[in-house]
């Protein structure tokens, strides 16, 4: 795990910013040595569970579990 500086940090943050989305590498960030926060990629949202992923995207316009007006027959 990188380490760096705070006041490299400030200096450089977009492009450690840029550099953990590439790398997916975490990078610590130090004050006098020590440890003080810690700069992380993000999980995609793109990733979503097949189990209710049309949820929300079909409309019925009318009555769908009602017999129908017309006479109909069935062949067989």
């Amino acid at each position: 795990m990188e380490q760096v500086a705070a006041g490299q940090f400030k200096a450089q943050c977009l492009q450690l910013m840029d550099q953990v989305q590439q790398t997916h590498q975490e990078i610590v960030i130090t004050k006098h040595g020590r440890p003080v926060a810690k700069l992380v990629p993000v999980e995609s949202d793109t990733k979503r569970s097949i189990l209710g992923y049309l949820q929300d995207t079909v409309q019925i316009p009318g009555d769908i579990v009602s017999p129908l007006a017309e006479p109909w027959a069935a062949e067989v």
